[in-house]
């Protein structure tokens, strides 16, 4: 009984000590990660003030570099609880590593989002805030990861796409925008008149609208509708301000032409009835 006792003894002072030295090192890491991620984000945050970094550029690396700092403490985590409980390393990780390479050989997918993520990253294809279409999707880029990007499409809906399939990406946010409003009129209209109407419109959007860097201005005659002839109307504008000057033009345009007498073609059916000889 002694013995027993003995044993029971030795593995309840061998739990409680492992338990203990589990916990110390539990709270250990709850302070050191947040700290950690605190850091990480000050220091990218003073050298985009220093190197004069774009706010976008700044948020994919931050996301980038914490998703790859939580994995790093997790396994520095793992290593160390087995060096607490005292299982050696050694076979552990020779182990893992016979484990990674039968995993190699049937996750090439996984390897070539990867490798296509790294030179996604490398060469600034996309960034956080964007507005971007591949793959099939357009929307917001919310995160650029090694392995997969999310899109939010303008219906919110959010997109979680592997990186090599992301073959072909349009970025919509580098550089100035293009805003094109096509109007029709009547072909019983006269078109130096509506263009001058649409000229002055443009005017005032010139003086007016900061978001505008070039133009507007009117292009003239784009095209002959079946029940009108269609004017264009080009400028160039701030990032992501084309879609809403847009839709400012079409709605001055239509007051004007509407001041002016100006009419804008909508459909029209003819009905026709003979009347049969009694």
């Amino acid at each position: 009984m002694d013995f027993i006792q003995d044993i029971f003894n030795d593995a309840l002072g061998a739990i409680v000590t492992y338990g203990l030295r589990i916990i110390l090192l539990v709270i250990a890491f709850l302070i050191v990660a947040p700290i950690g991620k605190k850091v990480i984000s000050s220091s990218l945050a003073k050298a985009s003030r220093r190197e004069n970094v774009s706010e976008g550029r700044i948020k994919t690396l931050e996301k980038l570099i914490l998703n790859v700092y939580s994995y790093v403490l997790l396994f520095i985590f793992i290593v160390m609880i087995f060096g607490i409980i005292g299982l050696p390393l050694g076979p552990l990780l020779a182990g893992a590593g016979v484990l990674g390479l039968a995993i190699g050989f049937g996750a090439q997918g996984l390897v070539s989002d990867v490798v296509t993520g790294f030179f996604i990253l490398l060469e600034r294809q996309i960034e956080i805030g964007e507005y971007v279409t591949t793959a099939g999707y357009n929307g917001i880029v919310e995160e650029v990861g090694l392995r997969t990007t999310k899109i939010r499409s303008f219906d919110g809906t959010l997109n979680f796409i592997p990186n090599r399939e992301m073959i072909g990406v349009s970025n919509h946010s580098r550089g100035t925008m293009r805003a094109l409003v096509d109007i029709g009129i009547s072909y019983d209209d006269n078109i130096d008149q509506a263009m001058g109407v649409l000229q002055q419109v443009c005017d005032e959007f010139k003086e007016n609208d900061e978001r505008f860097v070039e133009g507007p201005d009117v292009l003239g005659v784009q095209s002959f509708g079946s029940s009108d002839v269609v004017l264009r109307v080009l400028g160039q504008t701030a990032n992501m301000q084309q879609f809403a000057v847009e839709r400012d033009m079409r709605k001055r345009i239509k007051e004007m032409f509407d001041k002016t007498g100006i009419e804008i073609p909508y459909p029209h059916q003819v009905n026709i009835s003979k009347n049969a000889d009694r």
